[in-house]
């Protein structure tokens, strides 16, 4: 169990380092109970609540759950029930509640998957996410969109692909609804991936804000509210904009390094978890707010007669994190030819069918150098791949083909003497999922029309008598 932690000076935030630790922490003195979990009396009057990440009798070293020790136990407020999404208010409801079922789709990211999705085996290629025209003002809720997905989140199967643009806040003084707006998911991990604008997250477990060229992981169940940052570079502009990967099963884990060794890739120590806070103001904490509950890819919402954010302490290892990607130690060959892209691998998540294949890996593409021999093709070499691959750029140029794909671009998949890339930082979601493509995908203006022409001026030079 530790205790140790960095501080954000700039946002007064402090966070424990280390992935798949035991933190403990507190943000009122001796509240967290002594020598056991449960007691009957808590410290301060608290009430003890377990938030359980997977099954009671998962293994130990998978098993991940966080004792939380809050001013009121979540349950207090549900009796006000919650009612679908993209529908009429209800006499019943709150203004807040039937404000947020009006403003937001039946289906998280505006797609019924049973309806809106489609498979398609063409390449293809989107430029940069704009705001939605349709309203003058979206929070993160309203301006996430589904580009991709596979399987069924009710039999804990499969991937969801997202992009999301908002130019407001969820709660607080600069939210464009009624009340605040809080959130959690039910069906999976969230890791959301900032392109522009960094963001202000607050979470059940504590505070912390993800700035491009960071990421950020929410684990099932986790309470959250997202806040565009506040920055002197996005002052006036207010734009947030970035890219979101859902699993359906399991968690996120730091992939096996095998005779790479001890060391290299993301290390453990880098990743970035919350500590506890609590709401204290008054007129905040006892405020009412609007619950929006991701439910089998449907939307819900109810009233709730206060914050959510009022965990005092906690223990346990069922967090959220964050990470820096310029952090990662990239590895590569030093003679000839290049590994496969594997070698990238910021986090993985399992459930392939087959032993070493993933349910979802991120993997990127950060700026280093290539110190290969003067004879070997800079990657990507071309590649059939039995993996879905969504490739996504955070800012710069992605250095395997940087004609037109600016900042915010996406392409679902798919050099010369020894170089140093260092003029962008490209991603890639991959999948074993096979994953259909979303009618908002297909037919938004920013899909590039006719993408797969970009090939046709390779033409076939054999026998060419000069190459050796």
């Amino acid at each position: 169990m530790s205790q140790d932690h960095s501080k954000d000076d700039e946002h007064d935030l402090h966070y424990h380092h280390g992935f798949g630790n035991h933190f403990e922490s507190e943000a009122y003195p001796s509240a967290l109970p002594k020598g056991r979990n449960n007691p009957r009396i808590v410290p301060h009057g608290l009430y003890t609540e377990q938030l359980s990440g997977t099954a009671f009798t998962a293994p130990r070293n998978e098993n991940r759950r966080v004792w939380l020790y809050r001013t009121q136990p979540s349950v207090v407020g549900t009796k006000s029930g919650f009612v679908a999404c993209g529908v009429d208010g209800k006499e019943e409801c709150t203004t807040a509640v039937n404000e947020a079922t009006k403003r937001l789709p039946e289906t998280f990211g505006g797609a019924d998957w049973s309806r809106d999705m489609k498979l398609d085996p063409n390449p293809m290629r989107w430029g940069p996410t704009p705001l939605p025209s349709s309203k003058p003002s979206v929070n993160f809720l309203e301006g996430m969109q589904t580009l991709l997905g596979s399987g069924d989140p009710t039999g804990k199967a499969g991937i969801g692909v997202y992009v999301y643009a908002c130019n407001s806040d969820m709660s607080g003084e600069k939210r464009s609804t009624v009340a605040d707006w809080h959130a959690y998911n039910s069906d999976g991990d969230f890791l959301i991936v900032p392109q522009q604008c960094g963001l202000w997250i607050q979470t059940e477990l504590g505070r912390m804000t993800v700035s491009p060229r960071e990421v950020c992981v929410i684990p099932r169940g986790v309470v959250f509210t997202v806040n565009i940052l506040n920055t002197d570079e996005s002052e006036g502009e207010k734009f947030a904009r970035g890219y979101m990967l859902e699993i359906f099963r399991g968690h996120f884990q730091l992939p096996e390094l095998g005779p790479i060794g001890s060391n290299g890739l993301a290390n453990a120590r880098d990743f970035l978890h919350p500590t506890a806070h609590y709401e204290a103001n008054d007129a905040i904490k006892n405020t009412p707010c609007v619950i929006i509950n991701k439910f089998g890819q449907n939307l819900f919402a109810r009233s709730n007669p206060h914050s959510p954010y009022n965990v005092v302490a906690w223990h346990g290892n069922y967090l959220p994190f964050k990470y820096d990607l310029h952090k990662f130690c990239a590895v590569n060959s030093v003679t000839y030819d290049h590994p496969d892209p594997s070698i990238y691998t910021v986090l993985t998540a399992k459930g392939g069918d087959e032993e070493g294949t993933a349910l979802a890996d991120f993997v990127i593409f950060p700026p280093r150098i290539m110190a290969t021999d003067e004879n070997t093709f800079r990657p990507p070499w071309f590649h059939r791949n039995v993996m879905t691959e969504f490739m996504g750029l955070i800012y710069g140029e992605y250095d395997a083909k940087k004609r037109d794909m600016g900042g915010g671009g996406f392409v679902p998949g798919d050099c010369k003497t020894p170089t140093k890339f260092e003029g962008g930082l490209a991603f890639m979601f991959e999948s074993s999922a096979m994953c259909k493509v979303s009618r908002y995908a297909l037919e938004c203006e920013q899909r590039e029309e006719g993408y797969a022409g970009c090939w046709d001026d390779l033409v076939s030079t054999f026998p060419n008598t000069h190459a050796s």
